[in-house]
């Protein structure tokens, strides 16, 4: 029981709060704006029942507004709406008969109604509004603001006209449910497309992050204003909360919610509920308090309150064979419909796909850990030596595991020279890994110890290719270096590998193209050569493979070209720096990248 605004008792109308009841005055689309139709139907009251104040009077749980309306005083003319301590229609809902009053003052259900004193109601007859399974949703009302004696003449046009005012209602409720209906056909349709497609989607990724982000997309704002994508660690503990707002103003604010939840999970969360149980949870009508109830963070419910948090509904993400690796929540604001079985079904098609996606996701992360600390493995320390600065760097193919053909490589041999080398097996996989690690294995053992020349170290690699045999083909730059004051001396011999760079300190940056021979592990080895210069002190040398030159969309010679214009400062940096902006700018690699840098001091 509540109080009017005079502090007297009022006895709320059960049938006034019936969902039914309002959604069918939802879908009329009716408020207290004019409306021409209805308008019309008031004005016919009116003039045919010759009283000064008609209206067409559509009841909420706790207002009645007029969408038809002729002679209201102001301000209730203007306002076109009254609450329901002004309503007498309210009880023509209750009734869902006529209610018929000569003199309202003398009846004891209205007579402490304020329309009597603020609008004038006096006499009043009221013919209830029906939608097409005979809900009342108001009333066409004739009033006077003095006693009458309603005629049965009058009642009969008065309930003429409500049976014609219902059929229009109901013809606008009929059209919202088609259009409805349209918007649901397409709905589905948009679903079923998102489904088929969203495996692919999920799949062209193996990285994590990119997948959820991917994941928060599709289902944003297509099945929800909002989500969250809960995963959970090895032990079933939330490990990361990430999510997607159909409003990017709200970015931030989603941002800190999910911050928050991530440690703020409550023992009675539904997120914790359907991560132990593996069975979903839905809430066509949600509460904050289902927020506060599971969380130990009190400025979430105060978040999602500006996030939109109308209902909700939580699915787990699971992986074979019915392991729950995290969950999906949907929410919806209050402008937006309710979830229901079909956005049940949905959502646990997408927890089950999604679910693929974080497995292959997850085992692609072990195998990229693994392939890293082989591929580091098998890349040297430089050594020190004197009168020589050395850096290098290692990049995978982007997106793919951590492991491939390319390499580097430099020792010092027993007399105090420096034996470099760069080179690239055939391949992206841990096979071409572990031929990578044979051929450097190979350069090493010929190449240690001995003071052939660099084309006749080649040769003999050549040699312990086919003999031994290596199954590869492959391309390599050997490189001897030798101090000789005020500087070093520089032999180096090509085998079908891009050439290297000279940064000297005076001038521009020099492509060393000489005799670039043919390719290592070929069936007839060819005879191999060299070329020989000095470095000055300061000059910087740069061997490097073709993913640092080579991309899909421009010729190599185009590539080649960037590379020496990206260089043209780079004498000045430090052999680090320079060695990581190379990288950088690598970026969109479709190749590995090894690159090896040597500066005379």
């Amino acid at each position: 029981m509540s109080e009017d605004g005079v502090g007297r008792a009022v006895v709320p109308i059960p049938a006034l709060a019936d969902p039914e009841r309002l959604r069918s005055l939802a879908e009329t689309r009716l408020g207290s704006a004019p409306d021409e139709a209805f308008d019309r139907f008031a004005r016919l009251v009116g003039d045919l029942l010759d009283v000064p104040v008609a209206l067409v009077s559509l009841v909420t749980a706790d207002r009645q507004f007029f969408p038809g309306a002729t002679g209201l005083p102001e301000p209730w003319a203007g306002r076109r709406e009254t609450p329901l301590s002004h309503s007498f229609c309210q009880h023509v809902v209750d009734v869902e008969v006529p209610m018929v009053l000569p003199d309202a003052r003398l009846y004891p259900r209205v007579r402490r109604n304020l329309a009597i004193e603020d609008l004038g109601v006096v006499a009043y007859a009221g013919m209830p509004l029906t939608d097409l399974d005979g809900r009342v949703l108001g009333s066409l009302c004739a009033i006077d603001s003095k006693p009458r004696a309603w005629t049965g003449e009058q009642l009969r046009t008065l309930a003429d006209l409500a049976a014609a005012c219902s059929s229009e209602l109901r013809l606008r409720i009929a059209v919202e449910g088609a259009e409805q209906a349209r918007r649901r056909a397409e709905e589905a349709h948009d679903r079923l497309a998102m489904l088929a497609g969203l495996s692919e989607l999920l799949g062209g990724t193996l990285d994590m992050a990119t997948a959820v982000d991917r994941l928060g997309q599709a289902m944003v704002p297509l099945l929800a204003d909002w989500c969250l994508i809960t995963l959970v660690d090895p032990a079933g503990r939330p490990r990361t909360v990430s999510g997607m707002h159909r409003d990017p103003a709200l970015a931030a604010d989603l941002d800190r919610f999910t911050g928050l939840l991530s440690t703020g999970l409550g023992p009675d969360s539904i997120i914790r509920s359907v991560l132990r149980t593996g069975r979903p949870v839905m809430r066509g009508t949600a509460a904050l308090a289902d927020v506060e109830q599971g969380t130990t963070r009190p400025e979430l419910a105060p978040l999602a309150d500006r996030l939109g948090f109308g209902s909700h509904l939580t699915v787990p993400i699971t992986a074979a064979p019915d392991r729950v690796v995290g969950a999906v929540t949907l929410v919806n604001g209050p402008s937006r419909r309710a979830f229901d079985e079909s956005d049940l079904r949905t959502a646990l098609d997408i927890g089950h796909r999604a679910g693929q996606a974080v497995g292959n996701s997850r085992l692609y992360g072990e195998q990229r850990h693994v392939a890293e600390v082989l591929q580091h493995s098998m890349l040297p320390t430089l050594p020190v030596v004197p009168g020589v600065e050395l850096a290098a760097r290692y990049l995978p193919a982007a997106d793919r595991v951590e492991v491939g053909g390319d390499w580097y490589d430099a020792f010092v041999q027993p007399d105090g020279e420096l034996i470099a080398a760069i080179g690239d097996v055939a391949g992206h996989d841990i096979e071409a890994a572990a031929t990578m690690g044979q051929l450097r294995n190979l350069v090493r053992g010929d190449a240690y110890g001995r003071d052939d020349r660099v084309d006749e170290l080649m040769t003999h690699l050549d040699r312990a290719i086919q003999g031994l045999p290596v199954p590869t083909v492959a391309s390599a730059v050997l490189a001897r270096v030798r101090p000789a004051a005020p500087g070093l001396r520089l032999s180096w011999c090509n085998a079908g590998h891009p050439p290297p760079l000279l940064l000297p300190t005076e001038g521009p940056v020099q492509v060393l193209d000489g005799t670039r021979g043919p390719l290592l592990g070929l069936a007839r080895p060819p005879r191999r050569t060299r070329r020989e210069l000095t470095l000055a002190p300061g000059d910087t040398l740069l061997l490097h493979t073709d993913g640092l030159i080579e991309r899909r969309d421009r010729p190599i010679d185009e590539g080649q070209a960037a590379l020496v214009e990206q260089l043209a400062d780079g004498v000045s940096l430090p052999l680090p720096v320079l060695c990581d902006r190379l990288v950088a700018a690598a970026h969109r690699r479709e190749d590995d990248v090894a690159l090896l840098a040597l500066r005379a001091r």
